[in-house]
């Protein structure tokens, strides 16, 4: 064998995200085959970047909706008071 490995870093290759949290997460395996099921009709990606994508989209619509509902609270509030 011709290669040397005695200067070679042991890590990977690719850096992660630092934005990104590595965690160990139990789901269900019919979200997981539904998500890996998607990345493969979509050609190809990431089926835990789909997931994390999901539940942005969640947290999003869920602050959205309390916006929504304050904006409508003070609206009838200030209607109110005029």
């Amino acid at each position: 064998m011709s290669e040397d490995f005695s200067k070679a870093k042991r890590g990977a290759v690719v850096r992660s995200d630092p934005t990104k949290c590595r965690i160990t997460i139990r789901l269900d395996a019919d979200v997981i085959d539904y998500f890996k099921r998607r990345v493969h009709e979509a050609g190809g990606g990431n089926y835990q970047t789909l997931i994390n994508e999901a539940l942005k989209a969640h947290i999003r619509a869920q602050d959205r909706s309390l916006e929504d509902t304050l904006r409508k609270v003070i609206r009838e509030e200030l209607k109110k008071a005029v």
